[in-house]
Order: C-alpha cells, then structure tokens, then sequence
C-alpha cells in the first residue's frame, strides 16, 4: 500500500511541475560538490526516508539513466533504511541501548554519501547523464488533468509491487535450495555441524568485522550478524543483537554499538531482489543494463554500510554512546 499511494503522489507531483523543480535544484548542487546527476541524487536523498518507492521520484527518467545512475540509484536503496523499518529496530534495542533511535538515522544519513562513494568506485560514470548540469531539460507526456496522474502513477506502483513480489520468491527460493544443498554436502563429509550460507558467510564478515574496530573477541558474533543480514535481512539479525546485549554476550561496549551502525541498511539479497525487480518493472527495456550492475550495487551497499561502521567505531567512546549498564 505504501508503495503504490507515494507512487500516486509522485504521478501529482509531477503533474504540478513540483518534481522537475526539486531535481534541477538537486542537479544544480550535486553537479558542483559530487558530480551526480539531478535524479540520482533526488534518489539518493529520498532514500535516507523511504525505501522502494523513492525509485518512483525518478520514474520518467528511469529510461534514459547511464548504468551507472542505476547502480547508484541500487546501491543507495540497500544501503540505507525506510523510515518505518527504522522504527522496528528502534522497537528491538530500546530497552538495552535507550538512545538507538538517534543513531540509526545518522547512520542511514551517513550512508546516503557512502553509498554514492562506494558505487562510484565501482560503476563510473562513463556517459552523460541527462539531469547532469545546471540546467535541465527533459520532456516526457503530461497527463491530462490530476486524476489521469493519480491513476498513472499508483497503476505503475501496482507494476512495481509485482515484480518486486516475483523477484522475491525467486530469490529467496534459491537461497533456501543452496542451503538444502550446503546441509547435504556437510552430511556427506561427516561434519558434525549443520552447514548453512550464513554460517559460511560468518566466517567471510569476520575479518571486516575486525577491520571496523570491533575488538577480536566479539568479531566471530559480529560477523554472524552481519552474514545473517546479507542472506536473511537486518531484522533477525536486529533480533539476535537485542538478546546477545541481554545476555552480555559482548566483551567490549563498542562491539554494540558498531555493529547496530553497520546493520543500519538494506544490503541484503532479498532487497536487491526488491530494487531490482521493482525498477525492472517500471522500466523493462533497460531490464539488461540493470541486471548488469545489480552484484557491484549489493557489493557496494555493503562497503557502504561496512563503512559507516567504522566511522562509528573512530568516534565511539563511552561518553558519546550510552548503553544501559549491565549489558
């Protein structure tokens, strides 16, 4: 439902000539001190606030967008967070970690810049973006009257719903069989543990982990929420750091805290299903263009989110950072 009414908005918006205003004012900027386009900033900045739907902000520029818009326009998406995800996490940690509220949107601010970074180095830039300068000019067919763009607009938010439906069910049906297998290999070669993706996974974030500033001794706990995030969403693994603080399980203060900056974003396999099945349907001649940077966008939001964890880590100290003694 939220998905379809902001695309409604948006379909108003633009037939009030509101959201052509708002990208020549973002192009004008972000020309100067980023050198990205007017839509993709727009994009970038609205996903700092909600999540799938801000790709509708942009929706009659989607076509003519350069790979590397659409990686940028991926990566930002899974890198930050929606406002009212947000609020569920704020749900898991309050009772251990009072001020977790404040935290978690600076880290989904902080990654709106990162992600922009991180898909950059990736995806350059190597055409012209058509909101690129100062003055943009961009024509596309305007509705008739009010009602025809309501109705255009929540009738391409009920497309995007479908494929980011379809795209879910395909994807976390792969993961589900690749776990089956990993569990039948393990039983094969006579392992005593249940061999899983996540479990492998813990073992690839610890080092990054480490490289945060989490100190060693939390860093194997650290990497299996930050796997479990990247195969299973960031709630579960919310979830879990809300009871390892319960439990103190963590040796170190800071493991907490640099581990909650980090989790702060959507980079996991289910969302790139999301963003890409979403723009996909939105604009399916360019389905190959973004199927092409959709690796280097999870890849990207991830660095992304790696990185706005080590900032966290380079300013934590105890009096910036309050959590509730005992944990």
């Amino acid at each position: 439902p939220v998905i379809i009414f902001f695309s409604a908005g948006m379909g108003l918006l633009y037939y009030w000539n509101i959201m052509p205003v708002i990208i020549r004012g973002f192009a004008w900027v972000f020309t100067r001190l980023m050198r990205i386009s007017g839509a993709e900033s727009l994009c970038t900045a609205s996903n700092i606030f909600v999540g799938i739907e801000a790709t509708t902000a942009v929706r009659p520029y989607l076509a003519k967008m350069t790979r590397s818009e659409f990686c940028t326009i991926l990566t930002a998406g899974m890198a930050t967070v929606a406002s009212s995800t947000l609020g569920l996490y704020v749900l898991f940690l309050q009772d251990t970690f009072p001020t977790i509220a404040g935290h978690l949107i600076s880290a989904s601010i902080l990654s709106a810049p990162a992600a922009i970074v991180m898909s950059k180095i990736l995806v350059p830039e190597d055409g012209t973006p058509v909101t690129l300068g100062r003055q943009v000019r961009f024509t596309w067919e305007r509705e008739s009257g009010a009602i025809e763009a309501v109705i255009n607009g929540a009738m391409a938010g009920v497309k995007l719903v479908v494929g980011v439906c379809a795209l879910l069910i395909a994807f976390l049906g792969l993961l589900a069989v690749l776990d089956l297998l990993l569990r039948g290999v393990g039983s094969c070669c006579g392992s005593q543990e249940s061999w899983s993706l996540r479990g492998l996974l813990q073992y690839i974030m610890w080092p990054f982990a480490v490289l945060m500033g989490v100190p060693p001794s939390d860093a194997a706990l650290a990497g299996n929420m930050l796997g479990e995030r990247l195969v299973a969403t960031e709630i579960p693994a919310y979830a879990h750091l809300a009871e390892a603080m319960q439990n103190g399980a963590f040796a170190h203060p800071r493991s907490p805290v640099i581990i909650a900056y980090t989790l702060c974003g959507f980079a996991h396999v289910a969302s790139l299903a999301i963003f890409v099945g979403g723009i996909t349907a939105l604009v399916p001649q360019r389905r190959p263009d973004v199927a092409q940077v959709a690796l280097r966008a999870l890849l990207a939001a991830t660095l992304a989110c790696l990185m706005v964890g080590a900032v966290a880590g380079i300013f934590y100290h105890s009096a910036a950072i309050y959590i509730q003694s005992g944990t």
